[in-house]
């Protein structure tokens, strides 16, 4: 398994794609497809078929399909942009990601 960067509740801008500069945050990793889902971006239309014994109605819903991994970046909220992602270890051996741009600790 890769090592992941992201995280689910991450804020992500897309950078590629027909949603390109599209800000999100990640719902759902699918690490073995290495996609995610990022919510409002990459908007697919799902048909329903109905059902009248149960009293379902056919419809046409609105949801996100999953994004590569590699065609989004990680938000820093100092700098405000897409930025690469660190790691680094405190003193006490736990260990915290930054933002490579300025150096800003990650949550």
């Amino acid at each position: 398994m890769k090592d992941r960067k992201l995280r689910v509740n991450d804020k992500v801008m897309v950078m590629t794609g027909k949603d390109k500069g599209k800000i999100g945050t990640v719902k759902k990793i699918l690490s073995k497809s290495d996609q995610i889902v990022v919510e409002n971006v990459n908007m697919v239309k799902k048909h329903t078929k109905g059902n009248p014994y149960s009293g379902q109605s056919g419809e046409i819903q609105d949801k996100e399909a999953p994004v590569s991994y590699s065609n989004v970046s990680l938000l820093c909220e100092a700098c405000a942009s897409p930025t690469r992602i660190g790691y680094k270890y405190t003193e006490d051996n736990k260990k915290y990601r930054y933002c490579k741009k300025c150096k800003e600790i990650l949550s």
